[in-house]
């Protein structure tokens, strides 16, 4: 009965963080929740397991990315299409910086989306990012900067837009 507890307040304190992560990563709300729950259903498979370790839900994060980011290698095309379409959406407290901020994400590589999305989306310190991303912390603070660069850059220019046309 505690391993059900233990795992139903895991789920309850951090699910919608990690379909967030995972939607910033992918662009698809859709998928970022199928994802996010195979990864739980994975973390209950192995319950005993997860959580032992420094942190259950970096591990279901960690699952939840790599499943996001398998399914897209397997379907490039779908998922691409799919990105489009999450723009078009109508999505409940999405405003136009938050698609602003979503578009401008997806034109980073993927380590400086993660690296970004771990660190100013979920508050992780960047020896936490260095951690989960089982990088270097000079490598992630490489992956910070050129990503803030990159999106400083593009939502400026997003912003230039808006208002040219406003």
């Amino acid at each position: 009965m505690r391993d059900a507890e233990e795992f139903d307040a895991l789920y309850a304190a951090c699910a919608g963080r990690v379909v967030g992560h995972v939607y910033a990563l992918t662009g698809n709300r859709a998928e970022a929740e199928d994802a996010v729950a195979e990864a739980f259903m994975r973390a209950w498979q192995r319950w005993r397991t997860v959580r032992e370790t420094d942190s259950p839900e970096a591990w279901v994060r960690r699952v939840a990315s790599r499943i996001a980011v398998s399914s897209w290698r397997k379907a490039f095309n779908r998922v691409r299409a799919h990105r489009r379409a999450a723009v078009d959406q109508s999505v409940p407290g999405l405003n136009e910086d938050h698609v602003a901020l979503l578009q401008a994400l997806q034109r980073l590589s993927p380590n400086e989306r993660r690296a970004v999305v771990l660190h100013h989306l979920n508050d992780l310190s960047v020896a936490e990012v260095a951690a989960e991303m089982r990088a270097p912390v000079g490598t992630v603070k490489t992956y910070l900067a050129r990503g803030r660069r990159a999106m400083a850059g593009l939502l400026t220019d997003a912003h230039q837009e808006e208002t040219s046309h406003g």
